[in-house]
């Protein structure tokens, strides 16, 4: 009985501490003559993509405490978020807050809709500091939003993933990932749960 309470209480803190596993097959990437990602919307790609998400909600996140760093640890907090619909329905917004250190940390998100392209560019600023992070760029298919861009994390040139899943939209799932290959491997460094506040 002892040996086995063990095992138990063994497996729930390796579960707590566990690396993100995505079998989602991610698309191989496409780059033009320039060396610039190619990025086409899915054919159902639409400006109400991300109506599902507007309101107020509760956010389970979970991040590595180091990326591109073959690290294993994770920290765990909560935030709140509310989201809102903006520029005549070809907007998205939210507000993030959580405590952090004693102090109110603040993140906005800003999403926008091209119905030239039907793409969707995705914005990201802090209380931080500094410019907007570079857009990632993407539409949803089959419940499934996928938004890529180029940037530099750890010094290091990627490709950056967002991945919105919302085939459950009362909790949605939101996850990040860095590709250091072009597209060949996926490191999985950020995921948070949303729910909603009734």
């Amino acid at each position: 009985m002892k040996y086995t309470l063990v095992l138990l209480l063994l497996a729930l803190f390796n579960f707590g501490n566990a690396q993100i596993i995505d079998s989602f097959p991610m698309p191989k990437m496409k780059f033009d003559s320039k060396g610039e990602l190619v990025i086409t919307a899915s054919p159902t790609s639409s400006k109400n993509d991300f109506d599902y998400l507007v309101g107020k909600w509760k956010m389970k996140n979970k991040h590595l405490n180091s990326r591109l760093n073959n690290c294993k640890e994770w920290t765990e907090f909560e935030s709140t978020v509310e989201d809102f619909s903006g520029l005549e329905g070809m907007g998205n917004f939210d507000i993030v807050r959580r405590d952090l250190n004693g102090k109110t940390y603040e993140g906005r998100t800003i999403r926008t809709f091209d119905p030239a392209t039907r793409l969707w560019r995705l914005y990201w600023i802090d209380s931080n500091g500094g410019p907007l992070d570079p857009p990632v760029i993407g539409s949803f298919s089959n419940g499934i939003g996928l938004f890529f861009c180029k940037d530099v994390q750890v010094g290091r040139p990627v490709i950056v993933v967002f991945k919105w899943d919302k085939t459950n939209p009362e909790q949605p799932v939101w996850s990040q990932a860095f590709s250091d290959d072009n597209g060949k491997t996926w490191e999985w460094n950020y995921t948070n749960t949303s729910y909603r506040i009734k």
